[in-house]
């Protein structure tokens, strides 16, 4: 099973991954998709079932606003999300990808995200913790509430903006499948001075990537602290990707 799982792992590796995937959760989805592998279990159940259980997580981060409850809850979000690196490379190993597949797979991510800040946002409200003034605001403080449902209409907003300039009506081409699920095989060598230019990029990919952070938030007992950094995330890329439509259709 070891040595079936080291494959699966070494052919579905994808480019430009997050260090905690490709050293860590990919290894442990390895072993998981070697197991189902064999058998009838699809790419599109495993999102299925990756979505329900991040619902499950996002309702116990509200219903246990303890410390405890906080790493239980987190907890399943991260076995959540490793059905969600399973998915995709089940559908690499067994030659399953699709346009349908990746569409199906953004549109569950959305809608894990704009979970995460809303449960996030209920739970700072329930237990209290840090405001925008650095203070320490109490529990049942509206603000919590009103930051809450800005959070979530920011989320839904960036995610509709990636949604609108992907469309190959502004890209002016089609993105094949194997772009969606391309692997570290099929990538090229960048050079050095434009790998050192995206550093700042992918630092910010890796605090808008919760799953690598989110249990040392946990750990720390601050998962309100996460609340305002992956709101504030996504509020930069939603006013940088507007400042670039605004340039492109608001030209004379």
């Amino acid at each position: 099973m070891l040595r079936k799982a080291k494959d699966v792992y070494l052919g579905t590796r994808k480019r430009h991954d997050q260090l905690f995937n490709a050293y860590f959760m990919r290894p442990l989805a390895s072993v998981f998709v070697a197991a189902i592998a064999p058998t009838r279990v699809t790419p599109n159940q495993i999102t299925l079932l990756n979505v329900v259980m991040f619902a499950v997580a996002a309702a116990l981060l509200i219903a246990l606003p303890t410390y405890q409850g906080g790493l239980i809850a987190i907890g399943v979000l991260e076995a959540s999300y490793l059905l969600d690196c399973a998915d995709g490379m089940l559908a690499r190993h067994k030659k399953l990808a699709s346009k349908q597949g990746h569409l199906f797979d953004f549109f569950t991510d959305e809608i894990k995200a704009i979970l995460l800040m809303g449960a996030l946002g209920v739970r700072a409200w329930r237990a209290g913790g840090y405001g925008l003034d650095g203070k320490l605001w109490p529990s049942a403080d509206a603000r919590f509430l009103l930051a809450a449902v800005v959070g979530v209409s920011v989320i839904a907003s960036a995610t509709s903006l990636t949604n609108f300039v992907r469309r190959p009506e502004l890209t002016g081409k089609e993105t094949p499948v194997e772009a969606h699920y391309e692997t570290v095989a099929a990538a090229k060598e960048s050079a050095l001075v434009r790998r050192g230019l995206g550093l700042g990029v992918t630092f910010l990919r890796f605090l808008n990537h919760y799953p690598s952070h989110v249990w040392v938030f946990a750990l720390g007992d601050r998962l309100d602290l996460l609340f305002w950094i992956y709101g504030a995330i996504n509020l930069l890329y939603l006013g940088r990707g507007w400042l670039g439509l605004a340039v492109r259709f608001g030209k004379f």
